[in-house]
């Protein structure tokens, strides 16, 4: 009889439009274990939500290999955004609020290349898949009232989630695929 795997925790990085959306999206994955958001892609030191130009907003995913692995996160990463939309997540509009997965290491990057190139051949989205396949840069965390936001304030984050109508374009992209079959909102 062999070992039980040894659990090794891993990071994913996934830039999906509104960091906040993105943690409540991932914090209800079997293995995950931490979802922290934050700013990466581009070259400023210390960016903030006042100044993060060249940056995207992201979620940074620590999670254990042996109860989720990397491909089942970009599963659940594609069925939480519109890659399809170049210009921005739903209401949130610009550069910072596209989406991109930026991998860690070698074989996240073969992963996600592959994810998409998936993605694409199989005809379920009507439009083309704009969505970029990055290596890691340097990582800034968000401030501290951007952390669990949702959870802090959650009245404010469910009026902000339906106002932008995340939810209803996710639906009409994925159908019963959506969020893994895991409703938000109403």
């Amino acid at each position: 009889m062999g070992r039980p795997a040894l659990a090794e925790e891993k990071t994913a990085i996934f830039a999906g439009g509104c960091f906040w959306c993105m943690e409540k999206d991932f914090e209800h994955v079997e293995g995950v274990k931490d979802v922290v958001s934050g700013y990466i892609g581009g070259t400023k030191s210390n960016p903030t939500y006042k100044d993060h130009d060249g940056h995207v907003e992201a979620v940074r995913i620590t999670y254990d290999d042996a109860k989720v692995s990397y491909d089942d996160l970009l599963h659940t990463f594609w069925r939480s955004v519109d890659p399809t939309d170049d210009g921005g997540q739903f209401c949130d509009r610009g550069h910072s609020y596209t989406t991109a997965i930026f991998a860690v290491d070698e074989e996240q990057l073969k992963a996600a290349q592959a994810s998409k190139d998936e993605l694409v051949s199989s005809g379920k989205l009507k439009e083309a898949v704009v969505t970029s396949v990055l290596t890691a840069t340097a990582w800034t965390d968000a401030e501290a009232y951007h952390q669990n936001y949702y959870k802090k304030n959650p009245i404010r984050y469910g009026f902000y989630r339906k106002a932008c109508r995340r939810d209803k374009r996710i639906n009409e992209l994925w159908g019963e695929e959506a969020h893994d079959g895991v409703k938000y909102g109403s």
